[in-house]
């Protein structure tokens, strides 16, 4: 029975040491004894030494290891190669299926999404911007809620990433970048450690990027006009649209 985690969650949802450790854990066999029941996965783990550890079956995080960091609460490399083991179920991974991918970057690959493509997009950022929600909850929550705008931004910067540049990609991001900036001025999104920030001033430096590739995007950044953000992020690309004579 596959967990109803998925690699991608394991993805969006670890360090990049931490993953990385744990993928050479997966690829070298070091997984072993895998069990499964309605509860648990669990499996011995070879480290520094064999190591018991349990995962949780339904939520990605929860576990235990034997190890010093496992025993600190402290989502380890164990409990991620056991988790990825769970989802794979021993098969290889790809190449992509090990990248992660920290901040958007630009792709530098000229062209347009289909129709299908950009509605299934836009869907996939709905279903991101979904981690970035507002905080009510008792400070106890504070770092489980800054986990979810970690991985909101995570799969948005994979989203972005993964565009081809085009007026078209260039107005879809000007409207995540709009409709980030509502969630941080009025959507209560409590932004403290500054994750959704520079998520938008990586969106900003791809943007840029998108302007010297293709100059007909910059059409796309006259809609930022007059418009106040919640911290400025808008002026260079507005500067750029002012200086297009096109």
């Amino acid at each position: 029975m596959k967990p109803p985690f998925d690699l991608d969650k394991i993805k969006f949802t670890t360090d990049q040491p931490t993953f990385d450790k744990a993928i050479d854990l997966y690829e070298k066999g070091k997984v072993t004894q895998f069990q499964e029941d309605t509860v648990v996965y669990s499996a011995i783990v070879l480290g520094t030494r064999p190591y018991r550890v349990s995962i949780d079956t339904y939520r990605f995080g929860f576990g235990r290891c034997e190890c010093y960091l496992g025993q600190q609460n402290t989502l380890c490399k164990h409990i991620v190669a056991l988790s990825i083991y769970a989802v794979m179920g021993g098969q290889k991974l790809s190449e992509e299926d090990k990248k992660q991918i920290v901040s958007p970057t630009c792709s530098c690959k000229r062209g347009e999404l289909s129709k299908e493509e950009l509605v299934q997009t836009k869907k996939d950022i709905t279903s991101a911007m979904k981690y970035i929600k507002p905080y009510r909850g008792p400070s106890r929550l504070w770092f489980a809620y800054q986990d979810s705008l970690g991985e909101g931004c995570a799969r948005l910067a994979k989203l972005v990433s993964d565009l081809p540049v085009s007026e078209q990609t260039t107005t879809l991001l000007i409207d995540l970048l709009l409709r980030l900036d509502k969630k941080l001025r009025t959507g209560g999104v409590d932004d403290s450690d500054g994750i959704v920030g520079d998520f938008i001033e990586g969106v900003v430096s791809t943007l840029q990027e998108y302007a010297e590739i293709d100059q007909n995007s910059i059409r796309a950044f006259k809609k930022l006009r007059n418009k106040e953000t919640c911290f400025g992020w808008e002026e260079p690309l507005v500067k750029i649209a002012d200086k297009d004579k096109g």
